[in-house]
């Protein structure tokens, strides 16, 4: 089978006036996080996280000022960017649903849980409803072995996970009722 290839080198970037790297993370990261590693590079992953905590992605144009800023090539970040699962490279919903599918998880019925909200919100895995609210994606491993299934609401821990309790806590999102701080390790005492 024959290599399909695309053509970067001379593929666009799309750029607005303003960069994404404001003065002040550039000075944050020039002041407090390259002094901290040997090379700028070190700095890589905390420059992501300025600018994916700020807009909640990672554009491209910021992955240019980024690589300027630290001495390294485009290329570099980009490779960076595309390696972790926790970097995005396109917006996503205001709240990410993010399912563990470890096997621990595939075996405690984690599948179950990802149809429940897939149903419940209309679209697949890796997609985003088209009001913006709700993005689901599948993670490889969140460390709840122990309590599986296991998913994250936004930045929120659920364990013991059900499909019922999946789609339980997408109505409270909507409705307003959702309590911020997860369901945390729940073992009854024996």
């Amino acid at each position: 089978m024959p290599w399909i290839t695309k053509n970067s080198g001379s593929a666009t970037i799309q750029t607005r006036d303003e960069p994404y790297l404001t003065a002040d993370m550039v000075k944050k990261l020039r002041d407090e996080y390259i002094p901290r590693y040997q090379k700028p590079k070190g700095a890589l992953f905390q420059a992501l996280h300025l600018i994916q905590h700020h807009y909640g992605w990672v554009p491209k144009q910021a992955m240019k000022e980024i690589a300027e800023v630290l001495s390294i090539t485009p290329g570099e970040v980009l490779d960076t960017v595309t390696f972790y699962e926790e970097y995005w490279e396109h917006t996503k919903g205001e709240n990410l649903i993010s399912v563990c599918r470890s096997i621990a998880c595939e075996f405690c019925s984690a599948t179950a849980c990802t149809e429940a909200i897939k149903e419940k919100l209309g679209i697949d895995v890796g997609q985003t409803t088209e009001d913006g609210k709700f993005t689901l994606v599948e993670l490889e491993c969140i460390g709840s072995c122990g309590t599986a299934p296991a998913a994250l609401y936004n930045e929120d821990l659920h364990e013991n996970l059900t499909p019922e309790r999946a789609v339980e806590m997408i109505d409270q999102i909507q409705n307003g009722t959702y309590k911020q701080g997860g369901t945390g390790a729940v073992k009854e005492d024996l």
